[in-house]
């Protein structure tokens, strides 16, 4: 149980942190990072982090499968983690 609370927590802060990079190279108009990468990080466990990264720097907001896509996602993945923690 705490290794699935941690690996879900930590998840979640690479999902935020990979959020603001990609703004940030955006910004300055450098290589990004790919919204594939962004998808798996999402979807092994990260979709929160994602999410709030999302909205915290305003980004991919204009992205239909990003503004509906990673809350969703996040849903589901809070949903699962309250059931196996209970």
């Amino acid at each position: 149980m705490t290794i699935l609370l941690v690996a879900f927590l930590v998840m979640n802060v690479v999902g935020l942190l990979i959020m603001g990079e990609d703004k940030k190279r955006a910004r300055k108009h450098q290589y990004r990072i790919r919204e594939r990468t962004l998808w798996l990080v999402a979807l092994f466990g990260g979709a929160v982090g994602t999410t709030a990264g999302m909205q915290l720097f305003r980004h991919k907001t204009k992205h239909v499968s990003f503004k509906i896509g990673f809350p969703v996602l996040a849903i589901v993945e809070l949903y699962l983690l309250i059931k196996f923690l209970l």
